[in-house]
């Protein structure tokens, strides 16, 4: 399999970027920041997708670090590659709400559904993380020492029959425990023994639930508490009646602002008193002594006041030949002087008897108006008269009436709650027995219920034994393939390193240029080197020497896992930063002589380059 070109519609710091590749070995040379990382990252993103993290690791995943920098909205991009002779096209929109994958086959012409198992065939049968831990290849000793180790175990471990890395040996394993686990729990060996312990309690509740006795008190108890409802409601039914009436009363005596019958009374004396008034205040006025009385003593006062000026005149001119002749012996000056008190108090008597007489007519009319507004008020009719009078009496007597009628209802509705508070407390008395009987009797029906399926498991105890033997098969047959499963796993690891260690050994030999010719994997699936006196771990060799056995082990595990297929190109990434010049000129000598598919290495220095160019290296530059 080999990479043609890509297009890189948004993608980082890249937009609208053409980049082609050729056979062989392909250097993309730029400086530092230049954006071979990007490439890099999006060719892997082409082949494998790129997801989004939630949450706070949004914010540092490989989606938002690569987002393109002008227009989100252009987050896409192609690839074409040739794979088994037929050149095929991925498209992926990597957009959040926008994911897009499609594979166009250019050599038919058509578009085909990306599926895994065309994937598969396509990627020479790697996975993402087989892929992040074999053939692309950025810094080795800072990115192998865990991933590709972890990576190739579990592989190793799980090839045993499916050839597939998505399948996991400590899962299938789980899946056998847990199938144990569910054929353990069908097993019934306490069921008859169950059902014979229950049976004779069983039958003596159904005896009990079924006594003629028991039945009657509950049907008693429910009639006593449907009479007791129904006589709650017709009490309720009574009191709400009641008060409906009481209100209707209320409301008539507020609209005559009457409260109760002491303001009724209180009311009719009021105008029992003014009635009164009103008929004295109409005799008085109507007497015509009053009107005589002021009359006579205003003559009275006039004959006096004039015969007192008669004896004043007198005494002062007493010579006047005009006036009447006057006795010697009488005293004119005191006879004028007494003449005048009379008079002036025959005056005042008849004012007196005109006030009097006004007042009782004003008192008549001002009860003539207030008899006048009350009988209209209440009998509909102004019109003073005795007959009216006996008519407000009645009416007040109806406004008494009411009031009793009104303290007795209330006094009864008093009584009814009291009535029914004592009928609620036998109700909820009669519901708790109720509840109580109808409890037991539920307990008792269960009971029942279970003594039911007892039988039905009693019928079928014989199946159920049967089904115990074969369930017992059935975990044997796990136990036995659980033991299988485990002995061929290490029998597979064995062999696989054995298969390591020969190809290992065989690339390490090329890759140092025939320094180190073997390595060793152990159990564990650790690397040593083999020397004549020891083995050499790797945490005690340099840092080129590791990266030369990382590379070798990666190598290894590509071949192992594409399995005769067709090899996917190598990518190296600043792969070789830690590697002297020697060592850099035996690797790509040995890269560009022992591995016969595509190579695409990725570096901002140009030793690279010369090394190549001195060494007369075909190759390809792809300068960003």
């Amino acid at each position: 399999m080999r990479f043609l070109d890509l297009y890189i519609k948004g993608f980082g710091k890249f937009h609208d970027t053409f980049v082609s590749f050729e056979d062989g070995l392909n250097l993309v040379y730029g400086k530092n920041e230049a954006g071979k990382s990007t490439i890099h990252t999006f060719i892997r993103g082409m082949l494998f997708g790129i997801e989004r993290q939630r949450g706070r690791a949004a914010k540092n995943d490989l989606y938002s670090k690569y987002e393109p920098w002008e227009n989100s909205s252009t987050y896409e991009g192609q690839l074409r590659l040739e794979s088994g002779g037929v050149i095929y096209r991925f498209e992926r929109s990597f957009q959040k709400n926008k994911k897009e994958f499609t594979i166009i086959n250019e050599t038919a012409g058509r578009e085909i559904e990306p599926t895994k198992a065309l994937l598969d065939e396509i990627l020479c049968g790697l996975s993402e993380t087989a892929y992040n831990n074999t053939i692309s290849i950025g810094q080795l000793k800072s990115a192998t020492e865990g991933g590709m180790i972890s990576e190739l175990k579990n592989y190793i471990a799980n090839m045993n029959t499916s050839g597939s890395m998505a399948l996991n040996i400590t899962k299938a394993t789980a899946y056998l425990k847990n199938q144990k686990r569910q054929f353990e729990g069908q097993l019934t060996p306490e069921a008859a023994r169950t059902y014979a312990s229950l049976l004779g309690e069983i039958k003596n509740l159904e005896r009990e639930i079924s006594s003629p006795e028991y039945e009657n008190q509950l049907r008693a108890y429910a009639k006593e508490r449907t009479d007791l409802k129904s006589a709650i409601e017709q009490k309720q039914a009574e009191r709400e009646e009641l008060l409906a009436r009481i209100e209707k009363g209320h409301e008539a005596l507020a609209e005559f602002e009457f409260t109760d019958a002491q303001s009724v009374s209180s009311y009719l004396n009021h105008a029992e008193d003014i009635y009164r008034q009103y008929l004295a205040a109409g005799q008085a006025a109507a007497k015509k002594s009053l009107r005589g009385l002021s009359v006579f003593f205003g003559l009275l006062g006039l004959l006096l006041f004039l015969g007192a000026g008669y004896f004043f005149l007198w005494s002062f001119m007493p010579d006047n030949s005009f006036l009447p002749w006057m006795p010697e012996t009488v005293d004119s000056l005191l006879s004028g002087a007494v003449a005048a008190g009379a008079s002036a108090i025959s005056f005042f008597a008849a004012a007196l008897f005109r006030l009097k007489l006004r007042q009782e007519k004003k008192t008549a009319s001002l009860c003539a108006s207030n008899l006048s507004e009350i009988f209209r008020r209440h009998l509909g009719d102004g019109t003073i008269s005795e007959k009216a009078m006996e008519a407000l009496r009645a009416r007040m007597a109806d406004f008494v009436n009411l009031c009793s009628m009104i303290m007795r209802s209330e006094e009864t509705v008093r009584r009814q709650m009291d009535d029914v508070e004592q009928l609620q407390g036998r109700q909820n008395q009669c519901s708790e027995i109720i509840e109580q009987q109808q409890r037991i009797q539920w307990e008792l029906e269960k009971k029942l219920e279970h003594l039911a399926e007892l039988k039905d498991q009693a019928s079928a105890l014989r199946q159920i034994i049967s089904e115990n033997d074969r369930i017992r098969e059935e975990i044997a047959a796990i136990e036995l393939a659980q033991d299988t499963l485990k002995e061929l796993s290490m029998s597979i690891r064995d062999s696989f390193g054995l298969y390591l260690n020969k190809t290992a050994s065989e690339l390490i030999s090329g890759i140092t240029g025939g320094l180190y010719t073997s390595m060793s994997i152990d159990e564990n699936l650790g690397a040593f080197l083999n020397t004549r006196r020891k083995l050499i771990p790797l945490e005690q060799v340099s840092s080129g020497t590791a990266d030369q056995i990382y590379l070798a082990l990666r190598l290894a595990a590509a071949r192992f896992i594409q399995n005769g297929r067709d090899s996917m190109p190598l990518i190296f990434d600043d792969s070789f930063v830690l590697y002297d010049d020697d060592r850099l000129r035996q690797a790509l000598r040995w890269l560009s002589e022992a591995y016969k598919g595509q190579i695409i290495i990725f570096t901002c220095h140009r030793r690279e380059l010369d090394i190549l160019e001195e060494e007369g290296i075909k190759h390809h530059v792809v300068k960003i």
